[in-house]
């Protein structure tokens, strides 16, 4: 059984990619949505609320857990990864991708402010900074996509994302990010988008392999932390989507 938590329903970006290339598998997909947003949250709060999740996920069964969030994986994956004897994945922004792939090209990187400013970032930025990596803290940006509310997020990113027209690349650093990339391209353009996914199915394999995970029948059970309905509903409609 494999376990993927997320502060909401920005996961099931990460989460519809696994299932491409990992699809028969018993799945748990926990949206903590009680606790969302969780880049404004502070560290020590941040690990608290990990761990329980952690701590859930594993008296379920799970035997692989996958930090499909961006802010819980630079600022908890460390703590987690310590604590528990478990393989645990951490997603985290593309910057390799876009270095590997474009390495001088204009580059727009959105995400929270933990993330932005965790340790863990500021080392994977320095490592793969090109001189034209632009940084946007979105702030509010992903509590908008997960109420699904439409004008006021094509608002917000007219206000926020206009003074970098022209970029080539935009790093999608929140999992709710992909949510909207068709907005964000009608403010800037045609431009590539990268996001961690591909990196988390990678690792995912690898690790699943190394376990020695047999297939089963696909099964994915979903679990929100506010019990609300319309979130399950939600949950499946991106998910088909």
């Amino acid at each position: 059984m494999i376990g993927i938590f997320d502060s909401g329903l920005g996961g099931v970006t990460v989460f519809k990619e696994i299932l491409k290339t990992l699809p028969n598998y018993h799945y748990i997909y926990y949206s903590d949505s009680l606790n969302n947003p969780y880049g404004d949250k502070s560290e020590e709060d941040l690990v608290k609320i990990t761990d329980n999740i952690v701590n859930y996920l594993l008296n379920r069964g799970c035997q692989i857990i996958v930090i499909a969030c961006n802010t819980a994986s630079a600022i908890c994956k460390c703590y987690l990864r310590n604590k528990y004897n478990i393989p645990i994945i951490a997603i985290e922004p593309a910057l390799k991708q876009v270095y590997d792939k474009n390495t001088q090209g204009k580059t727009l990187l959105l995400a929270t402010k933990g993330t932005m400013y965790s340790l863990k970032f500021k080392e994977l930025y320095k490592k793969y900074d090109n001189k034209a990596i632009y940084l946007k803290e979105c702030h509010g940006l992903a509590d908008l996509i997960e109420a699904g509310l439409e004008s006021q997020i094509k608002a917000y990113l007219k206000e926020n994302l206009t003074q970098f027209k022209g970029v080539e690349n935009v790093i999608l650093g929140c999992t709710h990010y992909p949510l909207i990339q068709k907005e964000i391209k009608e403010i800037l353009g045609d431009v590539n988008f990268y996001t961690g996914a591909l990196g988390v199915v990678k690792e995912l394999k690898r690790m699943i392999e190394a376990q020695k995970l047999s297939e089963t029948n696909k099964k994915i059970e979903f679990i929100d932390s506010s019990k609300e309905q319309r979130k399950e509903e939600r949950f499946w409609q991106i998910l088909n989507d």
